[in-house]
């Protein structure tokens, strides 16, 4: 009966504590930094949880633990892709451990449900993963360093109707950073003069690609667009190929999520010639990237890094830009402060934070999937210069 009210009380109570360490944050054990980074360390999403952490040790391997006077400390933590979960542990992160930074955030879901303590704690919150375009919205304290889905989309948009794609299906997985993609892609094609016939939603937990493929496979369109989280794409590539979609001649395309760098090498042959645009490949032709992969697969057995990876990287990166410029005072508002307008070169290319919307500026790439040395890369063929999220054109 009165568990409405005993959960309205809880949720008061703990508002009222995040609100009470507003500014004290940077008081505590004044010689140590701490991140806590919340990551799906297992479940659907354990692979973007494995590559984010990895490159986050990489930057602090390579980069020492001793910020502006600061010893840097990370701790993470395994939200298991649970929104509740990620706002619990966010929360104990926040009181108990007194971190100066929350990071992470493998799935939208779990950024929002974050978003609010950030702000009542003014704790900046460095977006590693999450794409979907409102996430930078929902709080002031939000920085990302991934990227956003109607970045991505848009640039193939833009490409597949010159390049003979005329009608398509549209497939997504059902939540955020899919109805984005579907609603600019789809948008796009249709300013361009092709034809989406279908807008398919798969769920996120659990999906079953199997009726909708087969769906796809009745309409016979050109091409079927794909967004599914990083993780998901092996199974979609294996049924594509099981319903011999790409000998019916139904070209697959899609974001750079599909065809994960993590996954490529076991989707087999069928995966060759997939064209998807996305902010990183591994295979990125500069001195800065082909140094980043070496270290990484070095430091974690031969593990290929992915655009999680890059996310991660980026985001240490933002994290020591910023203490080093507010020279270790690390409050809230300082840090984000200096992580707003930051530019520099990252293993994906030339990126910056927008200062306005606090999120990522950067080059898209148009990719197509080839095999090099017995292996399959994501090998990039035309770039699209600072792209910003077109989710927040005014």
């Amino acid at each position: 009966m009165h568990a409405p009210t005993t959960r309205r009380t809880a949720l008061t109570l703990a508002a009222a504590a995040l609100a009470g360490l507003a500014g004290q944050t940077a008081l505590a054990q004044d010689n140590v930094f701490k991140i806590g980074l919340i990551l799906p360390m297992t479940g659907q999403q354990a692979t973007t949880g494995r590559q984010i952490e990895a490159a986050a040790r990489l930057y602090m391997a390579q980069h020492g633990d001793a910020v502006a006077g600061k010893k840097v400390q990370l701790i993470v933590k395994d939200d298991t892709s649970l929104p509740d979960q990620t706002r619990r542990l966010a929360q104990e992160l926040i009181v108990n451990e007194k971190v100066n930074v929350l990071a992470g955030m493998g799935i939208t879901p779990s950024a929002m449900a974050v978003a609010p303590l950030a702000t009542q704690s003014k704790t900046p919150l460095v977006v590693m993963a999450a794409a979907t375009s409102s996430i930078t919205e929902a709080s002031p304290y939000v920085v990302r360093t991934s990227f956003t889905l109607p970045q991505a989309s848009v640039a193939l948009a833009d490409w597949a109707p010159k390049n003979g794609i005329k009608i398509v299906v549209s497939l997504v997985s059902d939540y955020g950073p899919g109805l984005d993609a579907e609603k600019f892609f789809n948008a796009r094609m249709a300013n361009n003069g092709a034809k989406v016939v279908e807008a398919l939603r798969v769920p996120l937990r659990n999906p079953d690609f199997a009726p909708f493929l087969q769906k796809v496979r009745d309409l016979k369109p050109d091409a079927l667009f794909v967004f599914v989280p990083s993780g998901a794409g092996a199974a979609v590539m294996k049924q594509f190929a099981e319903r011999g979609m790409d000998k019916a001649g139904i070209k697959l395309i899609g974001t750079g999520d599909v065809t994960d760098d993590d996954q490529l090498n076991d989707m087999g042959d069928t995966a060759l010639g997939v064209v998807t645009s996305h902010h990183y490949s591994a295979a990125h032709p500069s001195e800065l990237n082909r140094k980043f992969v070496d270290a990484f697969q070095k430091a974690n057995k031969g593990l290929r890094p992915n655009f999680m990876a890059v996310g991660g990287y980026d985001g240490m990166h933002l994290i020591y830009e910023a203490l080093k410029t507010t020279k270790g005072a690390g409050g809230g508002e300082a840090l984000i402060g200096a992580m707003k307008g930051q530019i520099f070169e990252s293993p994906r290319g030339k990126m910056y934070i927008d200062a306005q919307t606090r999120d990522v500026v950067q080059d898209i790439y148009l990719r197509k999937v080839e095999k090099k040395d017995g292996q399959l890369w994501n090998v990039e063929f035309d770039v699209i210069k600072d792209v910003k999220d077109p989710g927040k054109a005014k």
